[in-house]
């Protein structure tokens, strides 16, 4: 075991499996990410993530030129710039898909049937990765009120990096296997040459579409109107039981009576029934 001069070994122990790496790396280090993480953005990162958290938070010294991850957190905590939402970026994860977890679109598709055509719909995807959920949402309102639908889309995302990649709305042609070949030749343009094998969401898709930094924790909301829809899948499954209860009740807030809210597969709220009640699988209603 290696242990720095003056300070107690259970703070600064090193994992084995951690020794001869590029930068020094200890359990301080880690728990002082692990309380970074929670207070800008609500992730409860449990002790299994030590090499994730080495991994990509190495990229973060390497480009800020810090030699040990002590210095570097030290320095974070110390300032409030631009560094922050890189230091977010690299410990969030951005898994999705088109049209994943299908029922939630057919259960929209018909919520979207039943509202008055004179009414504008207005959706919020809170977690909008790199655009696949927020275009899912978009074709799914297209097919069922057409082209000039009146709909509201905000999409948003804790990570910076994600969102550009989203605005740009261009994707490999074999990640989306959800799709129909109708949709591909409504929704998409096929690139050609150089892009072969890539595809862009059509201008006049993506013009229906907002894309905003938005973190869930903090009371900074940049919204006035309320939602009538709310897609908030596989965001709270990373925040500790406290920080949910505190997201719900903000995202209650922010709806209208009676909106729906999406949830992901692995998230139950059935403790907040006093401000959603359950739908079915996964959709919760707005209690007034």
């Amino acid at each position: 075991m290696l242990v720095s001069q003056g300070v107690h070994p259970l703070q600064e122990s090193f994992s084995p499996d951690m020794q001869g790496r590029e930068f020094p790396w200890c359990d301080a280090d880690f728990n002082k990410v692990q309380t970074l993480i929670y207070q800008r953005a609500g992730i409860s990162l449990h002790d299994g993530k030590h090499a994730m958290v080495y991994s990509r938070l190495s990229r973060r010294l390497r480009d800020t030129g810090y030699k040990s991850f002590k210095e570097y957190l030290n320095w974070l905590e110390n300032q409030d710039g631009p560094e922050w939402q890189e230091f977010i970026n690299a410990l969030t994860t951005n898994l999705t898909s088109f049209f994943r977890e299908q029922h939630h679109f057919q259960i929209l598709a018909d919520h979207l049937k039943s509202r008055s055509s004179q009414a504008t719909c207005k959706i919020w995807c809170c977690a909008s990765s790199t655009g696949e959920e927020p275009y899912s949402i978009l074709m799914t309102a297209v097919e069922v009120l057409g082209q000039n639908a009146r709909l509201s889309l905000t999409a948003s995302d804790i990570d910076s990096k994600v969102l550009a990649t989203a605005a740009q709305g261009v994707y490999r042609v074999d990640g989306l296997k959800n799709l129909s070949e109708n949709q591909l030749q409504r929704f998409f343009l096929r690139g050609k040459d150089s892009n072969h094998g890539m595809v862009r969401v059509k201008p006049e898709l993506q013009r229906m579409v907002q894309f905003v930094i938005v973190n869930l924790v903090r009371d900074d909301w940049p919204f006035h109107d309320p939602f009538d829809v709310v897609f908030c899948r596989n965001v709270m499954i990373y925040f500790d039981a406290t920080t949910q209860r505190r997201v719900l009740e903000r995202i209650h807030r922010v709806m209208v009576p009676g909106g729906l809210l999406f949830v992901g597969h692995a998230e139950n709220f059935s403790e907040a029934r006093d401000i959603f009640i359950s739908k079915g699988k996964t959709v919760y209603e707005r209690q007034s």
